[in-house]
């Protein structure tokens, strides 16, 4: 009898993934490891369970309103305080890991400047990329929006007679709809990648770049596995629901006829896809099978594979706090009795290119370090976005794709900064935050009632005599008006929160008194 099946009832788990007492991961000798995930400790959920709060509701056209979605996240309490403190938690060792090195910085500037340099050289680069891979044996395609992508991928599946595809996550299929696509033509999606894997059983789309099923806790993640791959519903360890999904997903791997990545790093000069996983799920997707897809957006370029170590060192750190993914993976050439495609995808690209004030938003290299730091994103869930992007650098590249439907999103930000700071390739993120305000009320993108409010709100803050009256009256409104008149509908700084007691003398007025001599201004 095989091992597999000597496993008794009682203890389902091989012992190789049965968890320690602590369910700390340790090295050879001992000690905890240090690695972003292995020093993560367990968010403990309160046995009282919880419904797991759904994203924004999608109206065609009509603009995401994240602030309800954002509003049924934070009324459900388990979620949101295990969703910010994980995300917090991430943030920190993004901290420790960057501090261990003294050229952080200047690891930073350069990373900025090859992403610069290839931008604006795009289609040099482009062309370099197609030949060099072309010289590898691999088929080139180039896509000019996501349709044309899923069309050209179904078109390769069915030349070759293939029904199932297994792939690792791939933000650019998630912006192409591509998993939708492939159900509705009859093509079997396996996700590989295990967060990717939840929010696929569950229907749902991912909420982060790096971490898809981040706002989920163990409690729904037990859930979801028991209703759709039969496994006991009332256990939640993490130990016994990562092997039941990969005992039940394993079997698919194996026998799929096709498989997808998406791409980290495409390198002009050897006409090479980087892959940076931490379960090796890009290598199963891209080996497993002998027909190989890769799926690439063309901002993802960088000239030489010299640059790759920047890069590498850049985002690990930035995405988890870790010092290196655990596996980095080139596909450069199809193996013997394979064959490998690869298709460009520009999708919106080119045209944000051109846009002044957005186009260095195309340096993004997806590392989810804007939404870690995040105080809105770490309370609402990146589901309450309604988009493929969101947090900080969603805010900025949403409403390139469609400013109507995504108009809502650059207001869902405090403008602290912290998303810029801890950007590894120097994306001024807020900064296109309130560039895309300006655009969106030029262009009459955002509700009247807003419009009204920033335009009287204008007219104060541009004179100063009128601004300090305004805040003389208010504070005196805010000492004699009753409750109700303060904490209703229209005040929104006045939900979920207690307004700050007027202070009893403005700076200005203090300034005058005790810094101007005989009052003059």
């Amino acid at each position: 009898m095989s091992a597999e099946g000597m496993r008794s009832q009682d203890d389902p788990l091989h012992p190789q993934v049965r968890p320690p007492d602590d369910e700390s991961e340790r090295g050879q000798d001992g000690q905890r490891l240090h690695h972003a995930e292995g020093a993560s400790k367990p968010v403990r959920a309160p046995a009282v369970r919880e419904a797991q709060p759904r994203g924004a509701k999608i109206r065609g056209n009509k603009p995401i309103d994240q602030a309800e979605a954002a509003e049924r996240f934070i009324a459900a309490p388990l979620h949101q305080a295990a969703h910010d403190a994980r995300l917090w938690d991430v943030r920190k060792k993004r901290d420790a890991a960057t501090q261990a090195i003294p050229e952080w910085e200047e690891l930073r500037e350069l990373a900025s400047q090859i992403k610069t340099h290839t931008l604006a050289n795009l289609d040099a680069y482009l062309e370099q990329f197609e030949a060099a891979a072309k010289a590898n044996g691999v088929h080139v395609h180039w896509a000019a929006d996501g349709a044309e992508h899923n069309r050209i991928v179904h078109g390769i599946l069915l030349d070759h007679g293939a029904k199932t595809l297994i792939k690792s996550k791939s933000m650019l299929t998630e912006e192409c709809g591509f998993r939708h696509y492939m159900a509705a033509n009859g093509i079997d999606i396996i996700e590989t990648d295990l967060g990717e894997r939840i929010q696929q059983l569950d229907e749902e789309e991912p909420s982060h770049v790096v971490m898809p099923a981040v706002h989920k806790t163990r409690i729904d993640v037990a859930e979801v596995f028991a209703r759709t791959l039969g496994t006991d519903p009332t256990n939640d360890d993490a130990h016994y629901l990562a092997e039941s999904q990969r005992v039940t997903t394993r079997p698919l791997i194996l026998q799929a006829d096709a498989g997808m990545t998406g791409c980290n790093f495409a390198i002009a000069e050897t006409g090479t896809v980087v892959t940076c996983t931490n379960e090796g799920n890009a290598d199963l997707s891209g080996n497993v099978p002998k027909l190989q897809i890769h799926s690439i957006g063309i901002e993802k370029l960088i000239p030489r594979i010299e640059h790759l170590g920047v890069f590498i060192r850049v985002l690990a750190r930035s995405a988890l706090g870790s010092t290196i993914t655990q596996y980095t993976s080139h596909f450069r050439a199809p193996r013997k009795g394979t064959e490998m495609h690869m298709v460009l995808v520009d999708n919106g690209r080119s045209a944000r290119l051109g846009m002044e004030e957005f186009w260095t938003s195309l340096k993004c290299i997806r590392c989810g370090a804007c939404m870690n730091t995040c105080p809105v994103y770490r309370r609402s869930g990146g589901l309450s976005y309604g988009a493929t992007y969101s947090g900080p650098i969603g805010l900025i590249i949403d409403p390139t794709f469609n400013k109507r439907k995504y108009s809502t999103l650059p207001f869902s930000s405090t403008m602290n900064g912290s998303c810029t700071n801890v950007c590894p390739v120097k994306i001024n993120i807020h900064e296109q935050i309130f560039a895309w305000r300006k655009v969106l009320a030029e262009e009459h993108q955002i509700p009247l009632l807003k419009q009204g409010m920033m335009k009287a709100a204008g007219a104060v803050l541009s004179r100063p005599a009128a601004y300090r009256a305004a805040i003389g009256a208010a504070d005196s409104a805010l000492k004699a008006l009753p409750r109700f008149a303060v904490y209703n509908p229209v005040n929104t700084w006045g939900k979920k929160r207690e307004m700050p007691e007027a202070p009893k003398q403005s700076f200005h007025a203090w300034y005058k008194q005790n810094r101007m001599k005989d009052g003059a201004k």
